[in-house]
């Protein structure tokens, strides 16, 4: 391919598909191969479309041309979590309680955390409120930041961070600290890293993966609800 007909290329919307379904499906491999956590399939696509737009210098509108129906099935692909949660309903019957006061009890201490981490590092209010969706979906993220006067860049910034660390950090942290309980391990996961999180918890287990489906709802409205009133009594 010469230079002129790569310029058209990279300047299409079928370079932005292609690149991301192409980097994702050698992550995907390797992390077969391999069964490292730190070789996750989403991680590693991500570091190699970096590594490739940055050397040939193609600019991110360039590729987000494309990427951007790959993120429109972001909402869809939410959804279908509901198909596990409707297999697994007997266990949300017979807990309801637990799994609601775990779930707002997450999302406050999500809240809470990140104002206090932010007061540490001596971040201003406009950063600070911006980071406080972190643990939510990104649909939901981006509005919230909007209605609290925040930035929806660093917000998505800090949701697609939170989410990668609870793929690579969650299940390590629930065996640190004992947690084998399905049900708990599950809305511990989707509760704090939304659905990036809950892709790891579905390769856990069924009952995992449902769990963790239900609490990017909760989670997100909880937070909906709540995160003004707290960012206005702590800030």
């Amino acid at each position: 391919m010469n230079e002129s007909a790569f310029t058209a290329f990279a300047g299409s919307p079928l370079f932005g598909v292609a690149i991301s379904l192409l980097t994702f499906q050698i992550g995907s491999m390797l992390y077969r191969r391999t069964g490292l956590v730190v070789l996750n399939p989403l991680v590693l696509s991500m570091l190699m479309i970096i590594a490739f737009l940055v050397s040939f210098q193609i600019s991110f509108d360039d590729y987000n041309k494309g990427g951007q129906f790959i993120s429109f099935f972001l909402g869809p692909a939410t959804v279908i979590l509901a198909v596990p949660l409707y297999k697994k309903i007997h266990l949300l019957k017979a807990n309801i309680l637990p799994i609601l006061a775990g779930i707002t009890i997450g999302s406050v201490t999500g809240i809470v955390s990140i104002i206090g981490m932010c007061r540490i590092f001596g971040l201003d209010e406009l950063v600070s409120v911006s980071m406080i969706p972190k643990s939510i979906t990104t649909p939901i993220g981006i509005e919230l930041s909007n209605q609290l006067g925040g930035l929806p860049s660093i917000t998505v910034a800090g949701i697609v961070f939170t989410g990668i660390s609870g793929v690579l950090l969650g299940p390590m942290i629930c065996r640190l600290f004992r947690i084998d309980d399905r049900i708990a391990v599950g809305i511990a996961i989707g509760t704090s890293s939304h659905a990036l999180g809950t892709t790891k918890a579905v390769e856990l287990g069924e009952t995992e993966g449902a769990m963790s489906g239900l609490a990017i709802g909760i989670a997100g409205l909880i937070t909906v609800f709540l995160a003004p009133l707290i960012a206005k009594i702590l800030m």
